[in-house]
């Protein structure tokens, strides 16, 4: 009766324990494991998910993640900035009073049908997208009703305050921020952000964010991934009124990073006013001193010749760039590049497929010693993996680089300190090859390592699969953050 007696203790005591385990997993390890010795229960219990490909991935990463050597002190970033109303897509067109028809791309939105559109269309996709919405009365009308929504919240916007406010995280950093700052935005930037006086304005830039989770279905529509679709009438941020107060503001900051976006908003602009602006955007990066490396984060665009002429006009001015499948995709289109006949992607991008384009951007415009040209390096996201692509000898630290921003997109996407591996899934493919147009090599991917490196033609490549976050909270703002992260961690060589 007693030895019964004693069993039962002990089971109760374990199934206790593992309660423990289950409910409080942020409890210190060796606390646990403590406790588990002193009942003298045998060996203590991985915590959940601790031996899945996840929490392997998860603990591989934490090893890999080193700050580098040498590390900036003052970043610099422009151009564009707004506030985020952010709320349920669906909700919102029904509330306007539209239903799902046959979808269709517009690039650029002149009325409530073709927002309806245009949802539909990349809803169906599960792709991210922004356009810019013409007719200035309509879009007030919507803007008001989406502000007042019982569920919209707001957030701070665009690509450069969104990335300075992810710099601005590192007290150790000091953060200036150029865009049109009205009184919300100015008051939802964290404290370490400066914006000169040149940059505030008296009324903010609102650009409407339209989520949708994975799975969420609008009559016969189903989305097969969380994302959103953006639009706005941004007369501002559309014409880069920034770019000079940001230019002048350089000298007096002395930054030693520079980041640039915005690009992507003239496209609401006449053909006429793209090209002169973007002659002075070259001209203002030539203003920069040499040795500053200067990172150009893109954006969803529509306008091939705007593409194509960023890419010739303003990607041999600036030394970084950073991308998502969306991007790189239309960017190839657009010059007739290496798998431009794709139409678009079919499920996860392939990897070979992607670091062509890759590697074609750095040969066909990236540094060399026979073309005048800085860019050296490309940091690519989708929501399966991300690459870093590096031409040789000019940048460090990349492992680390590449790792931070693949765990940044599954920390922000769940709104955790840490990976969460309960609530996050491999989606990487389980191999892949480098190269669809070379004999690339066949990469079986291994959690436990899951930094893959390879080479080509004095490029470096770093693969890394994402953590994808099975119930995201929010997803606008995480192509941002990863560059910042990435950006954080990254390590350039003096002689740039």
């Amino acid at each position: 009766m007693a030895l019964w007696r004693g069993s039962a203790y002990a089971g109760f005591l374990a199934l206790a324990v593992g309660c423990v385990f289950l409910l409080e997993p942020q409890l210190p390890g060796s606390a646990l494991r403590s406790l588990w010795s002193s009942l003298q229960l045998g060996p203590a219990p991985a915590p959940p998910g601790a031996g899945s490909p996840e929490g392997r991935l998860a603990a591989a990463w934490d090893a890999l993640i080193v700050r580098p050597a040498r590390r900036w002190r003052r970043v610099a970033v422009g151009v564009n900035a707004c506030v985020d109303v952010v709320l349920s897509g669906v909700k919102l067109l029904r509330a306007l009073g539209l239903s799902p028809g046959n979808g269709k791309d517009h690039s650029e939105l002149r009325s409530r049908n073709d927002l309806e559109e245009a949802f539909v269309h990349f809803m169906g996709k599960g792709a991210a997208a922004e356009r810019f919405f013409s007719d200035k009365e309509t879009f007030h009308d919507i803007a008001q009703i989406a502000s007042e929504f019982p569920e919209a919240q707001h957030y701070v916007g665009g690509n450069a305050a969104l990335i300075g406010q992810k710099f601005a995280a590192n007290s150790d950093l000091k953060v200036l921020l150029c865009g049109p700052v009205g009184p919300k935005l100015h008051e939802l930037l964290d404290d370490n952000v400066f914006v000169p006086p040149e940059s505030l304005q008296e009324v903010d830039e609102f650009h409407l964010i339209l989520e949708y989770q994975a799975g969420e279905e609008w009559d016969q529509l189903k989305a097969p991934h969380a994302n959103r679709f953006i639009f706005s009438h941004d007369l501002s941020n559309g014409a880069m009124n920034m770019l000079e107060v940001f230019v002048s503001s350089l000298e007096e900051f002395q930054p030693d990073l520079v980041v640039l976006s915005g690009l992507h908003m003239m496209e609401g602009q006449s053909k006429e006013f793209q090209r002169k602006r973007l002659l002075e955007v070259v001209t203002s990066l030539s203003d920069i001193p040499t040795g500053v490396p200067v990172h150009l984060e893109l954006a969803s665009m529509t306008n091939k010749e705007l593409m194509s002429n960023i890419m010739h006009q303003v990607f041999p001015a600036v030394t970084s760039l950073g991308l998502n499948e969306q991007e790189l995709l239309f960017l190839s289109q657009s010059a007739s590049g290496p798998h431009s006949s794709l139409s678009s992607w079919n499920g996860v991008p392939d990897v070979g497929v992607v670091s062509d384009i890759l590697f074609w951007i750095l040969k066909e415009h990236g540094k060399s010693e026979s073309r005048a040209s800085d860019l050296s390096r490309i940091h690519f996201h989708t929501l399966a993996y991300h690459i870093l692509a590096t031409v040789d000898g000019h940048w460090a630290n990349q492992l680390a680089a590449v790792a931070a921003g693949a765990r940044v997109a599954g920390t922000q996407a769940c709104a955790t300190e840490t990976i969460d591996t309960r609530r996050v899934s491999l989606k990487a493919p389980h191999e892949f090859m480098t190269s669809r147009l070379e004999a690339g090599s066949r990469v079986v991917l291994n959690p436990s390592e899951p930094v893959v490196a390879w080479h080509r033609e004095g490029v470096s490549f770093h693969f890394t699969p994402v953590l994808v976050c099975k119930d995201p909270v929010r997803t606008v703002g995480l192509g941002d953050a990863i560059s910042a992260e990435g950006l954080f961690y990254s390590e350039v060589h003096p002689h740039l």
